[in-house]
């Protein structure tokens, strides 16, 4: 192996300058003299060729121009872990104080002797490292774990590690690095693109204690995530975004304990490989943002029942994906933890055009939902929602067969498939009358608007507000409203309104469904606001 060039050159990680890469070929090149490192770069706009060079193929790249020959003292092979931390935490030799030759150190341009500085300053770099317990080595250029048990007599109290962007080649790599560290609890290899093991090997107990790791942007499949995860006996929180993951298997006596699972922009082949994950039992937090998945589907679970699928997941995070019906949104009712959602980017937000219509849709079909794309939502809102939704689909529940009489009740299974939530609403506020299904007026300034000072009487410190409202606007509505004015906790208010045309009067507001004209509100008058 010519000068400069590590025996195990061949696939490790190099940088070269701010370029990262991978070594695919070491040795000579026709026409030329010496050695040369044929790289396959990480961007493909740093390479020239594909690993060919005057028709002799010496490597192969996955991108046509995606790779090129460079010289091995250009490369930069890395450091081990505790040089990485001495550099980047200050505690080498070079940023102590300037010392001179043998026991001397130098104040200004005067040289004083100390007897046995050297091993006092070495002590005492000693005693800064073990006091480390949260280190990040990002882009320090780490290769290798260094000499036998080093990191475990210079570095014994780490927990956290943030080793992402390095040069480590091989998960190898990172086990001899953790199995020095008795008590590592969080783990950060990410962007560093290596080798895994492809068959199942000895478990290490490296990450006996490991609770968090992040794996994004190291190319491992899923395949190599089980086999791995033997290792990873406590596990909480697995992040794996941007790694190519199209197809899932099932975890069979492995991520037991996983409570987060990040699986964002890898593109699944589709929605049904989450079955595969389903039955992680302590899972509460999934992360799907841009998987391309299209639809969402619990099969075992019917009309208005709850799956045995995801049994304690509270958060589902499913932005930028391609899910373009209704009838996925129906699905996460199924799901019985389900809490908190986040749905932004989809196709099938784009079917409402009233942003607050779709929000209110939402909340109806998803019975449990506490939190919206990382909004609240408070009673009054919900009570709001389902009313709305009650109302507006009840006379396609009609024509499809639902009746006031419970006897006579035999709504379609097309329309239960549409609006599974539908038959809860009726029994949870009664069916809709005939009077308010006759068709909703559109709140446009086609409508009269009053003109009305809001106050809280029992908050002096609230000064009155003068809004306009549509005087077909439900009570219900106004309160939706007031709770967003006034940042009102989720209790519940209580409205009444003063004419001023009889002074000292007080009129409640008591029913949600009435609008603001069936009270004869005009506009001057005050409306009263308590909770």
């Amino acid at each position: 192996m010519a000068a400069g060039v590590p025996p195990d050159a061949l696939g490790r990680r190099v940088s070269c300058g701010t370029d990262y890469g991978t070594v695919r070929y070491v040795g000579t090149v026709s026409r030329t003299a010496g050695t040369w490192l044929g790289v396959e770069w990480d961007d493909p706009q740093r390479g020239k060729h594909d690993g060919s060079y005057e028709g002799t193929q010496y490597f192969k790249c996955r991108h046509p121009k995606g790779g090129s020959f460079i010289r091995p003292n250009k490369a930069n092979f890395g450091v081990d872990f505790i040089t990485a931390v001495k550099d980047r935490y200050g505690l080498n030799d070079k940023q102590d104080a300037q010392y001179g030759t043998g026991d001397t150190v130098v104040f200004g341009t005067k040289t004083v002797e100390f007897v046995g500085m050297d091993s006092v300053a070495e002590q005492q770099r000693q005693v800064q490292l073990n006091k480390l317990v949260d280190i990040s080595v990002r882009e320090c250029a780490v290769s290798h774990a260094g000499q036998e048990e080093e990191i475990s007599r210079t570095c014994a109290n780490m927990r956290h590690i943030n080793l992402s962007k390095n040069l480590i080649s091989s998960w190898e790599t990172v086990i001899a690095i953790a199995s020095q560290i008795q008590n590592l609890e969080t783990l950060n290899v990410s962007e560093n693109k290596m080798r895994f093991p492809s068959t199942s090997t000895f478990t290490s107990s490296a990450f006996s204690n490991l609770k968090i790791i992040a794996l994004n942007q190291t190319e491992i499949t899923w395949t190599e995530v089980l086999l791995s995860a033997q290792g990873w006996p406590v596990l909480e929180e697995l992040y794996l975004s941007s790694n190519n993951i199209t197809v899932l298997e099932r975890p069979d006596n492995v991520l037991q304990t996983l409570k987060l699972l990040d699986l964002s922009d890898n593109q699944l082949l589709d929605g049904n490989q989450l079955h595969l994950i389903a039955q992680l039992p302590r899972l509460e937090q999934l992360i799907l943002r841009n998987n391309g998945i299209s639809s969402i589907h619990f099969p075992d679970a019917g009309f208005g029942c709850k799956t045995k699928m995801f049994p304690s997941l509270k958060r589902l995070a499913i932005n930028d994906n391609k899910i373009s019906q209704w009838s996925s949104i129906n699905e996460l009712d199924k799901l019985p933890s389900l809490r908190a959602l986040q749905c932004n980017n989809n196709p099938f937000m784009d079917t409402e055009k009233n942003p607050e219509t779709l929000i209110q849709l939402i909340i109806a079909k998803i019975s449990q939902l506490e939190v919206l794309n990382n909004c609240e939502i408070l009673p009054a809102e919900r009570r709001g929602a389902e009313l709305d939704y009650r109302k507006i689909f009840g006379k396609a529940w009609l024509e499809a067969g639902g009746h006031w009489n419970p006897e006579k009740n035999k709504p379609s299974e097309e329309f239960l498939a549409a609006h599974p939530r539908y038959p809860a609403l009726c029994l949870k506020y009664g069916a809709p009358e005939e009077g308010e299904l006759k068709g909703r007026q559109p709140l446009t300034l086609k409508n009269q608007l009053l003109t009305l000072t809001i106050k809280c009487p029992e908050k002096p410190e609230q000064k009155p507000v003068e809004k306009k409202l549509p005087e077909s606007m439900t009570i219900q509505k106004v309160k939706g409203l007031l709770y967003r004015l006034f940042k009102i906790p989720g209790s519940e208010l209580k409205l009444s309104y003063e004419s001023s045309k009889l002074e000292g009067k007080e009129v409640e507001l008591d029913n949600d469904l009435k609008p603001l004209q069936f009270y004869s509100i005009e506009s001057g008058d005050c409306m009263l606001v308590r909770w």
